[in-house]
């Protein structure tokens, strides 16, 4: 275990050795202040992308364990919680068996980043990357300020560098996703009865803290208690937290930035610089970037909005994201996962692009970096819808109005998780090249006819010319009135999942 034993004096060495640019002013047109990072447009490979793919695999698909398996390494420590049931069972007791002794076990074998990006072209991903550093505190880059990564330890292996290289080998833009600000009071450095408290680890746990209220405290008003800790993070933490964002900026040049939640703990001051440094080191590099953030973590109009399980309710003016998983229960790999089909994930993706959006769909592989095959069946069935539909997806825009149906979506933070999907009466609006797109999100049973509503005769004036059904050969049948415009789907015909229907107007 001697080789896992590296202390917070050699974390200090790390940094005294790496460039000190936490507090170097940002060289380019953007500076460090909410005024000037307002000038952020999102660029329009962005808008045009609209789907893209990344994966939550590190040191917590390891254990392999049940449900929610990105959290094990915070909620194995949590006394009663099924994740620490489990570990108890299987690894004994965590004064002995910790987190850390996970990462030699994240071996990686078969990983092979090529055909993770291949499986990604198939389903059609326009941007892809991994999670460069969980909340765990463990990079998985060859990290010069964190000696916990996974160049020097677990796989020996730099995948960001490797994914990197698969991704733009294949014409994809290259995103890298942060959710290192959690790593703030992750683990219970307090508790006696874990290694966590064991000072000779603190480099990967964090300092000693005195109690649980570091990982949340209790807010009136229903608030997250996720987001309030005490003590606030230290200066340490802060130029850390910002060098391993530089280290991936000025090392590996994403074109997309991916940030989890809980940023607004740290200084609005390391926020901006952070920003500024991304945008202007893009900018020289000759890209384009997209940064993403959760709110209220970054000021309104200086970066693109994220919304992790959820949707807006309507067209939202600003190019936006949701972040979602292919499972409905976790977001790495679990032994107990079930998944989400991809008739629901294509409809998610056509109810998003309708209202101005793009999706982000996680998956998560196995430990030793193979991805289970019935997610590979659920992204190549998606890949086989964006073959036939892309021209109502890549590069659409919104309609004058997103769609119409019956069932609302919800809204707010990880609502999509008590979200049942959608019926044969919703349908969605997306336009291309002056093209309208009407989109049916279920076939209807029994043969019954798709009414749009919103296109018949006494509530859309002027004139529809002609119907297809996108990936149909021959003609269709449909009539329109006061009632709307009524389409019948062919009995036989390969389509499937979400039926795109290109209406010819003229105005």
């Amino acid at each position: 275990m001697t080789t896992l034993s590296i202390s917070v004096v050699t974390v200090l060495a790390f940094l005294s050795m790496s460039p000190a640019t936490a507090d170097e002013p940002a060289g380019g047109p953007f500076q460090p202040t909410w005024e000037s990072l307002e000038a952020y447009e999102c660029p329009e490979w962005f808008r045009d992308a609209k789907f893209g793919i990344y994966a939550h695999w590190g040191v917590y698909s390891a254990p392999s364990g049940k449900t929610n398996t990105d959290w094990y390494g915070r909620n194995m420590y949590k006394t009663g919680h099924p994740n620490n049931v489990e570990h108890l069972e299987r690894f004994g007791d965590l004064k002995e068996f910790g987190y850390k002794d996970f990462v030699p076990m994240l071996t990686a074998e078969k990983f092979d980043a090529d055909q993770w990006v291949d499986l990604y072209v198939q389903a059609g991903a326009r941007f892809a990357g991994p999670v460069g550093e969980h909340a765990d505190g463990f990079s998985m880059w060859d990290s010069k300020v964190n000696p916990w990564n996974a160049a020097q330890m677990g796989p020996h292996r730099d995948v960001v560098a490797e994914m990197k290289a698969a991704v733009e080998k294949r014409g994809l833009k290259f995103l890298v996703s942060m959710h290192h600000s959690w790593h703030w009071g992750w683990f219970p450095t307090w508790d006696q009865n874990t290694d966590a408290s064991d000072p000779k680890f603190a480099s990967l746990y964090g300092p000693k803290m005195n109690s649980i209220e570091v990982q949340a405290r209790s807010l009136p008003h229903g608030s997250d208690s996720n987001k309030s800790t005490y003590p606030m993070p230290s200066d340490v933490f802060e130029r850390t937290w910002l060098e391993k964002v530089n280290e991936v900026v000025t090392g590996y040049s994403p074109d997309m930035l991916w940030f989890d939640n809980r940023m607004q703990i740290l200084s609005e001051s390391v926020r901006q610089k952070m920003v500024a440094r991304f945008y202007n080191h893009a900018l020289s590099q000759g890209q384009q970037p997209v940064l993403t953030y959760k709110r209220p973590d970054l000021a309104i109009g200086t970066a693109t909005v994220d919304l992790e399980r959820s949707r807006m309710p309507d067209v939202y003016p600003d190019p936006w994201l949701t972040d979602t998983s292919i499972s409905p229960s976790t977001w790495s790999y679990a032994s107990d996962m079930k998944l989400y089909s991809a008739d629901r994930i294509v409809d998610d993706l056509v109810d998003i692009v309708s209202k101005n959006g793009c999706m982000l769909l996680n998956i998560a592989p196995a430990p030793d970096g193979t991805i289970p095959s019935d997610q590979q069946q659920v992204l190549r069935d998606i890949g086989d819808w964006l073959r036939i539909n892309g021209e109502a997806i890549y590069g659409s825009r919104p309609w004058l109005m997103f769609g119409e149906g019956p069932t609302s979506t919800p809204v707010g933070h990880l609502a999509d998780v008590k979200f049942n999907g959608f019926g044969s009466k919703d349908i969605r609006y997306t336009t291309n090249h002056g093209n309208l797109y009407a989109i049916a999100l279920d076939r209807p049973a029994d043969g019954e006819k798709v009414q749009i509503v919103w296109l018949g005769s006494s509530t859309y004036r002027g004139e529809i010319t002609d119907v297809t059904l996108v990936g149909h050969e021959g003609k269709i049948q449909w009539e329109r009135t006061k009632e709307g415009l009524m389409i019948q789907i062919p009995e036989k015909t390969e389509c499937k999942y979400a039926y795109v229907f290109k209406i010819g107007r003229e105005s």
